[in-house]
């Protein structure tokens, strides 16, 4: 049995541990990262799902919008995405409406086809005119010490924006500026991925979400990462190991104990001391590895599948090309209305009888996920994100629910299409259709995300609450970077820290700055 000392432990290699890892090594300091499995990386992976198809596919997690270019830079990674040209594509009946980021006469021509005025148009460029100078003013912050909420108020500087976002629920904002229900349900949406809720949800769970999908990168931007987001992870892998930290796969951590000035890290194959422990796990696991009683299991609401196909489908609407319809967010049932009555279905417990979706085609944007013959022979990657499929849809009989929620959900999709989305798959080596599907309980088994959260509980505000600074003294470090746990030594790095959610490295950077500051 080993017995080690480190200046830092570091409890899963996810991309947010390996950012925590490279950091604390390029500073000098001994770095062990512990991973359960038998891969780096976590939920930003990328393979080859289907036997005999050449194509590596983003699992899990898919698209970069919260990775701050600053910690690309500082860990000298070899990583960089594509920005996509189409924000988004949502079919509506045998029309649709197209947003060209490069072409705001096109958007608008788009609009006006649809609803029939500029009106919301008019709404859409004001609003997101507004949000981008947010996101411009409050990206930054999200790698600064844990501001309060009066200091992020002053530095939004826009009253009304703030009252918007911070303060009532979205669905009174959406319903008071546009007035189409098409164009209503494509802005909710950034408040509902990963997130079961609805848009007067009066704890803000939906503004939240919102909020961090509309600041990444200072523009708002969802970007394509090339070469998959397993990409990512090699580089973060390189980055730590070059750096000097110790990286240890297939080593499950089975307990964290602390007296307060040093801790201890119990895992397969033996006990490691550190004077800090940074946890790339949930909260709720976390509990677990300390013995105490586990907080209220966060739910995912998320069916995740995964397609290769041979080409791309035909599309009713005869104005829009296929390769500009599925490059960007192709969003399917996902009006205001529908949006509405999914939620109300599923939180009855029931699966939605059309539920709401969105894909996008990585090959569009980057096809060196592909081989050359793949790609000569105009195959494609399709990935869906379906909403409101809560992890307790699935708790009775969870493969008949998720046939069900799967049929439901391509069932929408060809409904929008020309041809049937299965005449355009690949096939395997052995004949089976090329499509993955993932439900909540399935991501927890694999990635461990409790429940299916993908953001392994629900989001926080990026600033201090009383919650916050209940966790230790204001001056501690680990309070002041949002990523304390109560524990002086053991500190957040993953999602589940103030700051976390989604591909950013944002929780890993903060964790390693507070030990740094120590």
């Amino acid at each position: 049995m080993t017995r080690s000392r480190y200046d830092a432990v570091v409890v899963g290699g996810g991309h947010n541990g390996l950012v925590a890892a490279a950091y604390l090594a390029r500073a000098g300091k001994s770095v062990l990262v512990l991973e359960r499995s038998a891969t780096l990386g976590g939920a930003a992976v990328s393979a080859p799902l289907f036997p005999g198809v050449d194509a590596r596919l983003s699992r899990y997690s898919y698209l970069v919008s919260l990775l701050p270019r600053r910690i690309v830079a500082d860990l000298g990674l070899r990583f960089t995405t594509r920005t996509r040209r189409i924000s988004s594509y949502t079919p509506v009946g045998d029309t649709g409406l197209l947003v060209d980021s490069h072409s705001g006469t096109r958007t608008r021509d788009s609009f006006v086809r649809l609803t029939g005025s500029a009106r919301d148009y008019d709404a859409w460029t004001e609003f997101y005119a507004a949000t981008g100078r947010m996101a411009a003013r409050v990206f930054p912050s999200l790698i600064e010490p844990l501001p309060t909420r009066a200091e992020l108020r002053a530095r939004v500087a826009d009253p009304a924006l703030w009252e918007a976002v911070f303060e009532r629920p979205l669905g009174e904002t959406v319903e008071e500026r546009f007035a189409d229900d098409t164009v209503r349900g494509v802005v909710l949406t950034d408040a509902l991925i990963g997130t079961f809720t609805h848009a007067h949800d009066p704890s803000l769970r939906q503004n939240r979400c919102f909020l961090y999908h509309v600041i990444g990168g200072g523009t708002g931007d969802w970007d394509v990462p090339v070469g998959g987001m397993g990409a990512l992870t090699d580089a973060l892998a390189e980055a730590a190991r070059s750096a000097g930290a110790h990286i240890v796969t297939d080593c499950e951590v089975t307990g964290i104990e602390t007296d307060g000035v040093t801790a201890e890290v119990r895992h397969a194959r033996g006990v490691d001391h550190a004077a800090h422990v940074l946890v790339n796990a949930a909260p709720y696991h976390l509990a677990r590895l300390l013995g105490d009683p586990p907080p209220p299991k966060p739910e995912g609401a998320q069916l995740k599948i995964n397609m290769v196909l041979d080409r791309l489908p035909r599309l009713r609407d005869l104005r829009v090309d296929p390769a500009d319809a599925f490059a960007g967010t192709f969003h399917i049932a996902e009006s205001y209305e529908q949006l509405d009555r999914a939620y109300r279905e599923a939180a009855a417990g029931r699966v939605p009888t059309a539920p709401p979706s969105e894909i996008y085609c990585h090959t569009l944007t980057d096809p060196t996920i592909l081989s050359a013959g793949a790609a000569e022979l105009g195959m494609h990657t399709l990935t869906l994100f379906g909403l409101h499929t809560p992890a307790g849809l699935f708790a009775d009989d969870p493969d008949r629910r998720k046939a069900e929620a799967v049929a439901a959900t391509l069932a929408q999709l060809d409904a929008v299409l020309a041809e049937p989305i299965a005449d355009c798959l690949a096939r395997d080596a052995a004949g089976a259709p090329c499509l993955e599907a993932r439900t909540p309980d399935e991501l927890e088994r694999e990635v461990g995300l409790p429940g299916g959260h993908i953001f392994h509980r629900d989001l926080a505000f990026p600033f201090r609450t009383e919650d916050t600074d209940a966790l230790g003294d204001p001056d501690d470090p680990a309070v002041r970077w949002g990523v304390a746990t109560g524990h002086r030594t053991i500190l957040l790095c993953g999602a589940g820290a103030v700051r976390g959610g989604g591909v950013s490295g944002i929780p890993g950077h903060n964790a390693a700055m507070a030990v740094l500051e120590s």
